[in-house]
């Protein structure tokens, strides 16, 4: 019969204590997390105050009663497409007017409708591309008081009222429109004149690839006069409203750390803000373009929603809008009353000096720590100067000098001790992870339901960062020559938990010394070990070294530092956990394991973030093997357990890319069409066919279906939505029907020269083109891919985007064409070289013919399906 010892009770009665503990501080940052805290205004709310209720109802409007907001070029005169993007453009300008219309005499209202037009490059998902747009529309607002100048600073609010193909955009980003519109009404209705101007800019091309901002901050007459500015983003439906870029300089987000009623967001986000595919209007006002002080506010949490067809007012989580309204009005407060707030010429001749982006991060929204890189410098450096100096501090009075210096190598010796714990609870979940892939047919189970990823991982890396210890219990210490034998556990258990202690210093200094602003998790976590290591020894004293009581004076005082580890922990994983279904598909074999390893190697890294502090003492208690053996038990039982769940669900749908693609020759040739689908997770589409017979059945799929057998569908293929193209991997073609395609279209996307060829003095030679769309209806995007010796070209003010090199092919120039207009693009080349030149044109509708519904149809409400329509041809010249 199996009996535990009096030291494996007392183990489990700890690991039990500590699950009930983890469990609280686990509920009460899903309580913060999921804004339950914050008790949205309704409609009758004073009219001095933001209200939820009112937002929604502009959402309503934007997401449900008009029909999609995506840019249209209506190529077909007779035809009158999709209006809905003029409709919310109309909405909005109506809702302002009625606001300038019961305005107090202390204030000028002046609202305009603007028509932009550019061109420009840029690096978007690490792929160079240019950008030409033209007739996209922006509603601007300015609010000022009579006495003001025109030259007065002033303060931007920008949102964007456009949405992603597909999607109804109630949090992408109708929910910022509305904000920044109940705002707006708080502002006139509360009789507050603002002490500088106020810009509302709701901007109408932000989804392809921010045009809209781009041609206000690049033309607009009030461009100049910005002295600050804040970009509101939605990335899902809601939750915390977080801070996830700030600057240049440190005023904004320090402006933001004194006034926001409800703080959300740390300095890290900025750090691991380029690794999510994506960007926001913030890098134009920032950093592209505008070099302007400013903040970009993201809702961070709904994923599963973001740019999908159930983006609708019913996802969003009450209480986010509030949220998001207390603060923005405040923090609009503030900007308008700083010192600091200054136009482009007043920025241009002070010339402050840059401090850099400061340290900050909010606790639990309650309030925000704030410090400067000057003052960075100080705190990130004192742990690492304690940890040199503590040692001779302990040892040198009664010991001496060389007692001192052992001791110090013996806390080396603990931070490697530490950091072999922590590799162990990363490489554990690896492992598991793995193993589970190998023998289950299916990745990403713990997608729908994030809980199982814990319970999966959390036992598993526990039981590696214990493992070290359980198999060397002995802990060499080079001080023992100067110690009695009886002090040796002591000693050794010292030089454990000030080894800990070195590491997060070593990391916090390491986080600081390299520009990044993460480091304040690992001082935070060091700077609470000093007083509870304190408490401890006192408690030791008392009731000794074996007791739960001196344990628990450990623990106790360290819980405010451990819930802030679990809460930053657990919105670290929850929105990677949400990313991972958007995050694309990379080739097998890897590919599939790519999503599991990633979710596992999270999880340990935060399991070491969240019980590192204590688990140097607490590990006394709990490194035994039949605790580790539990931990593994627990994690194999989840393993199998969650093998059993589907990775989707109607909340959390998997993403397949539709289209119908359709090779053209000239204008009215039909070269061949296809159905052509692509995933952007790991599950590939013969996962997908597998649990879809109703698709499988109407693309006449069998049951002996490979990919060895089946159809590839190449890169060209996708080349309308580059380089969002990049994403996919492995994606598959299917014959469609020619005959459907000429009933609808009389003539399809094509070139043609408008002019005869130049040739100069130095020998280049133009080549002078005209870009019709044909007779499409419902255009969003055309791409042109330009391969060839080209040394000049008439977009993006005659300037060529560094050219993209793909697997040994011919430099390739790329140029996203955009907007509304009756004339087609015209354009030239220039080449130095007597090479040809060739075209490759992706043309993306969003019209969809019969079959198409029919396939869409076909497919389970576990699915969102993005369907569009691409005419693809190729040209030499």
């Amino acid at each position: 019969m199996f009996r535990l010892s009096s030291g494996d009770v007392a183990g489990f009665k700890l690991l039990f204590s500590l699950a009930v503990m983890y469990g609280v501080l686990s509920m009460v940052a899903y309580y913060v997390m999921q804004v339950k805290f914050i008790t949205p205004l309704g409609l009758d709310a004073p009219l001095d105050r933001f209200s939820e209720a009112r937002a929604i109802q502009h959402i309503r409007v934007l997401a449900h009663e008009i029909d999609g907001r995506q840019v249209t070029v209506i190529v077909d005169a007779t035809d009158e497409g999709r209006q809905g993007l003029h409709d919310a453009a109309k909405y909005i300008r109506t809702q302002l007017e009625m606001l300038k219309d019961r305005a107090g005499s202390n204030v000028r209202i002046e609202i305009e409708e603007n028509i932009v037009n550019g061109s420009f490059n840029m690096m978007f998902l690490g792929h160079s591309l240019s950008l030409g747009y033209r007739n996209h529309t922006n509603i601007v607002m300015r609010i000022s008081s009579i006495d003001s100048k025109d030259t007065d600073p002033a303060v931007l609010l920008n949102a964007h009222f456009d949405s992603p193909v597909g999607s109804p955009g109630a949090s992408d980003c109708g929910s910022c429109v509305a904000s920044i519109l109940e705002v707006a009404r708080i502002t006139i209705d509360s009789g507050w004149e603002p002490p500088k101007p106020l810009i509302f800019l709701f901007n109408g091309a932000e989804e392809l690839f921010m045009l809209g901002s781009h041609g206000f901050i690049t033309t607009h007459k009030w461009r100049n006069t910005i002295g600050a500015f804040i970009n509101l983003e939605a990335s899902g439906a809601g939750g915390l409203d977080y801070v996830c870029q700030s600057g240049p300089g440190s005023w904004p987000s320090q402006v933001y750390a004194q006034s926001a009623v409800r703080p959300m967001g740390n300095s890290a986000a900025q750090d691991i803000f380029g690794i999510v595919p994506g960007d926001t209007d913030y890098r134009m006002f920032a950093t592209d373009f505008g070099s302007i002080p400013g903040l970009d506010i993201i809702f961070v949490h709904g994923g599963y929603f973001y740019h999908t067809s159930t983006d609708s007012v019913e996802r969003l989580l009450p209480g986010s809008i509030q949220a998001r309204g207390d603060n923005l009005f405040n923090v609009v407060k503030a900007f308008t009353n700083s010192s600091k707030l200054q136009n482009a010429y007043d920025r241009g001749l002070t010339k402050e000096r840059d401090d850099g982006h400061p340290m900050f991060f909010d606790y639990l929204s309650w309030f925000l720590v704030y410090y400067s890189r000057r003052q960075g410098m100080i705190f990130h450096s004192i742990p690492v100067a304690m940890y040199v100096l503590i040692p001779f501090f302990l040892r040198f009075s009664k010991y001496g000098l060389r007692c001192s210096f052992a001791a110090l190598f013996d806390f080396m010796k603990g931070t490697l001790f530490h950091v072999i714990g922590v590799i162990l609870a990363v490489i554990f979940p690896i492992v598991f992870s793995v193993l589970r892939l190998l023998f289950v047919g299916q990745s990403m189970n713990w997608f729908a339901h994030p809980y199982l990823a814990y319970m999966m991982f959390i036992p598993c890396s526990l039981a590696g960062m214990l493992f070290p210890r359980v198999c060397w219990n002995f802990f060499p210490l080079s001080q023992s020559g100067y110690i009695l034998k009886s002090s040796k556990e002591e000693f050794a258990e010292e030089a454990r938990y000030w080894g800990a202690f070195g590491l997060y210093a070593c990391i916090s200094m390491a986080y600081f010394s390299f520009g990044l602003s993460g480091g304040f998790l690992s001082l935070s976590l060091a700077a609470f070990m000093v007083p509870a290591w304190i408490l401890y020894r006192l408690s030791v004293k008392y009731y000794g070294i074996e007791s739960l009581r001196s344990a628990a004076f450990l623990v106790v005082p360290s819980i405010p530092c451990l819930l802030h580890s679990v809460y930053f922990s657990g919105f670290l994983a929850q929105f990677l956990i949400e990313k991972m279904g958007m995050m694309g598909s990379l080739p097998p074999p890897h590919g599939y394991f790519i999503p599991d390893v990633i979710v596992a190697t999270t999880i340990g890294a935060v399991t070491g973030v969240c019980v590192g502090p204590i688990l140097p003492v607490i590990g006394h208690w709990l490194a035994r093997s039949s605790v580790v053996q539990f931990l593994l038990h627990i994690s194999v039982i989840a393993l199998a357990l969650t093998s059993q769940f589907f990775p989707y669900s109607i909340d959390a749908p998997k993403r397949v890319i539709l289209q119908h693609t359709v090779v053209t020759a000239d204008s009215g040739k039909i070269k061949d069409t296809s159905y052509d689908l692509s995933v952007v997770d790991s599950n590939a589409l013969p996962y997908l066919f597998k649990h879809a017979p109703e698709v499988a059945k109407e693309l006449h799929i069998d049951s002996d279906f490979s990919f060895e057998t089946a159809n590839l569908s190449y890169r060209e293929a996708w080349m309308g939505i580059y380089p969002l193209s990049s994403l996919f991997s492995r994606s598959l073609k299917f014959p469609a029907s020619e005959d459907e395609i000429t009933r609808h279209y009389r003539y399809f996307p094509h070139i043609s020269t408008t002019k005869q060829e130049t040739i100069s003095a130095d020998g280049s030679r133009r080549v002078y083109l005209e870009f019709s769309l044909g007779s499409l209806k419902e255009v969003w995007v055309s791409v042109l891919n330009i391969t060839g010796p080209i040394s000049g070209w008439s977009f993006a003010n005659s300037t060529l985007p560094a050219p993209e090199i793909i697997k040994g092919a011919p430099p390739s120039y790329i140029c996203r064409l955009s907007g509304v207009a009756n004339e087609n693009w015209t354009f030239w080349l220039e080449t130095n070289s007597s090479g040809d030149i060739r075209i490759e044109v992706g043309v993306v509708e969003q019209y969809l013919m019969d079959s198409m519904k029919v396939l869409k149809s076909r497919f389970p409400e576990w699915v969102d399906i993005i369907a569009l329509s691409s005419f693809l041809s190729t040209y030499i010249f």
